[in-house]
C-alpha cells in the first residue's frame, strides 16, 4: 500500500469518535455495511486489525496511530482551506484540547474567550488528570493538552505556561475541631478529606510525603469536579488541597484558612500541541500561553519552547 485512502480513514474516525457503527454511518450517509466494509479495507491495506470491535468499538495501536494521523491532516486542512477562502461561508471549526479540571475552572476559559468571539470554533474540552491529557494528544483526540510534562510528544511541542500552586484549607470551624493542636496523625485519621476521583492520587501522595500515612488510613469522600472541592471546604464538610488561584478571595475573607502552610505543592504546567499548527490552533497557542503566563504564578518561566 503506497498511499492512505482518507475516505477510509473517515470512516474509522467515525467510528471510533462516535463509539457506535450506526450514528457513523448516520454522518457519513452511508449503510452500516458500507462502514463496515471501508474499515475491512483499511485493515486489509495494511494487514493488521485497526479496530476492536467491542462495545463502544476502540482503536488498535495501529488504529490509533492513523487516527492521529488523520486528524492532523483534517485540522490542517481546514485551517488552510479558511486561510485560503476567507469571504467563504465557513462552518464552525472543531477544536479539541485535553486540559485538567482545575486549570478548566480558573484560567482556561478566559484565555480562550476573546478567539471564541472573533473564530467560529465548536470548542471540545475533554478533562483528564493532568498526568493523563498528554494521551489524549498522543491518541490524535485533542491537538493539544494541558500536562505537568516537559517532556514533548514526537511530532509535538511544548511550551512552559506556569505553576498551580496548591494548599491544603479549610474553614476556620474545621480547622478549630480537627486540628486545633495542629495536624497530627490521630487527627488526620478522623478527619475527612477529599479527592477528585479513584485515579487522581495527589492528595495521598501529599499525606504520605509529609505525615507518612497512607491512602486508605484516613477518610476521604469522592468529588469530581473543582468548583465542588471548593463548596465542600467551605461547607465545613472537609479540608483539601486546593488551587490557591481558585480560593484567592476565600483566604482574604476568613472562609478557609490555611493548614500547613509549610507544606504547598506546585505543579508546573505545560502546553503540548502538534508540531505542524496554523491558523486558528496557532492563535489558539499563543493566546493560552501568554495569558497562562500573567495568570498563574511562576517559578521560571524561561519562555522556551521544546521539540
Amino acid at each position: 500500500m503506497s498511499e492512505l485512502d482518507y475516505k477510509l480513514l473517515a470512516a474509522l474516525d467515525k467510528v471510533v469518535s462516535e463509539q457506535s457503527f450506526e450514528r457513523a454511518a448516520r454522518l457519513l450517509h452511508l449503510t452500516q455495511s458500507a462502514v463496515s466494509q471501508r474499515i475491512k479495507q483499511l485493515e486489509l491495506r495494511l494487514a493488521q486489525p485497526l479496530l476492536i470491535r467491542s462495545q463502544p468499538p476502540r482503536p488498535t495501536e495501529a488504529g490509533r496511530q492513523l487516527l492521529a494521523h488523520y486528524r492532523q491532516v483534517s485540522q490542517l486542512e481546514n485551517a488552510l482551506m479558511a486561510e485560503l477562502l476567507p469571504d467563504a461561508p465557513q462552518k464552525p471549526l472543531g477544536v479539541t484540547i485535553a486540559t485538567n479540571a482545575d486549570s478548566l475552572a480558573t484560567w482556561l476559559i478566559p484565555a480562550l474567550t476573546p478567539l471564541l468571539h472573533s473564530h467560529p470554533i465548536e470548542l471540545n474540552l475533554l478533562v483528564e488528570d493532568e498526568s493523563r491529557t498528554l494521551d489524549k494528544l498522543k491518541s490524535g483526540e485533542a491537538f493539544g493538552a494541558i500536562s505537568l510534562s516537559d517532556e514533548p510528544l514526537p511530532g509535538c511541542r511544548c511550551d512552559w505556561l506556569g505553576q498551580m500552586d496548591y494548599i491544603l484549607v479549610a474553614t476556620p470551624e474545621f480547622k478549630a475541631r480537627y486540628f486545633a493542636d495542629g495536624i497530627g496523625l490521630d487527627a488526620l485519621r478522623r478527619a475527612p478529606a477529599v479527592a477528585f476521583d479513584q485515579k487522581d492520587d495527589m492528595h495521598a501522595r501529599y499525606i504520605t510525603q509529609h505525615f507518612g500515612l497512607a491512602a486508605g488510613d484516613y477518610p476521604c469522600h469522592t468529588v469530581r469536579s473543582s468548583e465542588a472541592f471548593v463548596a465542600i471546604a467551605r461547607a465545613g464538610a472537609a479540608y483539601c488541597l486546593n488551587p490557591r488561584l481558585m480560593i484567592a478571595d476565600d483566604l482574604a475573607q476568613g472562609r478557609l484558612v490555611e493548614l500547613y502552610p509549610q507544606g504547598t505543592l506546585i505543579q508546573p504546567l505545560y502546553w503540548h500541541r502538534w508540531l505542524l499548527e496554523r491558523g486558528i490552533h496557532k492563535d489558539l497557542s499563543r493566546r493560552l500561553i501568554d495569558y497562562a503566563r500573567q495568570a498563574l504564578p511562576a517559578i521560571d518561566s524561561g519562555g522556551t519552547s521544546r521539540v
